[in-house]
């Protein structure tokens, strides 16, 4: 059963690569406000056809009469948005993403491991989405995480300089995260566009 803060309002939670631990704000969230983390197969060696399939199937397990999804993603789960979001015929039941602290799996060190995330999705996202951004992430240089927001058309907020922002950063429960969210759930209706609800031009779908 997926839970929210608010009746219209279902909450995703999309961990990153080897999940988020229990002082981690994502598991905090969880905790806190019933969000509901989408389990991966294998948290430690991460397949991105895999992680797709799953959200997909986290996302049609919400009928669509109970309103839209919103997405809370953190590092890898990030890049799962934008990878599912080009193959998905589902979009138009996102109501939005907040992408916290993109992985960048084409860095050096991350690429072996994460060999099936490269190249990074860069399609523009057919929902809203922000990103946040620390100024001294060790997983993505600001720059690169400038250019993924600019590739998916969402908007970037710096943070300062505060890692990975995950457990080690001392965020605890994270209200200012939770504030991020609560703003992008409360703009506007983008309106439904041709790209949400046409078929992705890739030749996999679902």
């Amino acid at each position: 059963m997926i839970h929210s803060v608010s009746g219209s309002h279902r909450v995703l939670l999309l961990p990153g690569w080897q999940d988020s631990g229990p002082a981690h704000w994502q598991s905090r969230w969880e905790a806190l406000h019933g969000f509901e983390r989408v389990q991966q197969h294998d948290w430690m060696h991460p397949l991105r056809g895999d992680w797709v399939v799953r959200l997909e199937e986290a996302v049609l397990e919400t009928p669509p009469t109970q309103g839209p999804v919103w997405l809370v993603a953190h590092s890898l789960g990030c890049l799962l948005v934008a990878a599912w979001a080009a193959l998905s015929r589902q979009t138009h039941r996102i109501g939005g993403a907040l992408l916290v602290a993109p992985g960048d799996p084409e860095q050096p060190a991350l690429r072996a491991a994460l060999h099936s995330w490269v190249p990074v999705p860069l399609q523009p996202l057919p929902f809203a989405a922000r990103v946040l951004a620390s100024d001294n992430d060790p997983c993505c240089r600001p720059e690169r995480a400038q250019a993924f927001a600019s590739a998916w058309g969402a908007g970037l907020v710096p943070l300062g300089p505060f890692g990975h922002l995950n457990a080690e950063s001392g965020l605890g429960d994270w209200p200012q995260g939770l504030a991020h969210l609560q703003a992008l759930q409360a703009l506007p209706g983008r309106p439904a566009s041709s790209a949400a609800h046409a078929a992705p031009t890739s030749s996999t779908t679902f």
